[in-house]
């Protein structure tokens, strides 16, 4: 490790501790040469394999860009956004893998957005799974449905207008 400060090419290590939930390591640093001290965090790099057989790293911001797409005009916050990012990143974390296939990161995101907003739902799983016709969506609707029966929610009633005396 460089020093940032002299560039000085060997540090050492004065401190190390978990942080972020063990998924990173915080450790505090000492330059011999120039003997300032400063703070390094380690995380594992999550790496996504993509169709093309390319391979990059992991973004929450590209995760929640796509949900934001999928989301427009809908009444979801950018607090929302963010922890359907943070859920998604763990739950792929959660699997103890270097590498990740693009397609498994669209599932995770699924389940979620499926719970954040059902039209955002919609929306996105009718690009990810490449729906063609109208029966793809009304399969898609029918499992919402079915879904929703089986754990006794109701879709949101509209209000009734009020008698005017």
């Amino acid at each position: 490790m460089h020093c940032p400060f002299c560039r000085h090419p060997d540090t050492r290590v004065i401190d190390s501790r978990s942080a972020e939930d063990g998924s990173a390591i915080r450790r505090r640093r000492s330059c011999p040469q120039c003997e300032r001290r400063f703070t390094t965090q380690e995380t594992v790099l999550l790496m996504v394999a993509k169709r093309s057989g390319v391979t990059e790293p992991f973004s929450r911001t590209k995760i929640v860009a796509g949900v934001r797409r999928a989301c427009q005009g809908r009444p979801v916050t950018e607090d929302s956004l963010a922890q359907l990012g943070q859920q998604v990143e763990e739950e792929i974390r959660s699997r103890g893998v270097a590498e990740v296939p693009a397609h498994e990161i669209g599932l995770a995101i699924l389940g979620p957005l499926r719970e954040l907003d059902e039209v955002a739902y919609l929306h996105f799983a009718s690009v990810y799974r490449g729906f063609e016709s109208l029966a793809d969506f009304e399969t898609e609707i029918a499992v919402l449905r079915e879904g929703r029966e089986r754990s006794g929610a109701t879709p949101a009633q509209p209000a009734e207008a009020e008698d005017e005396d």
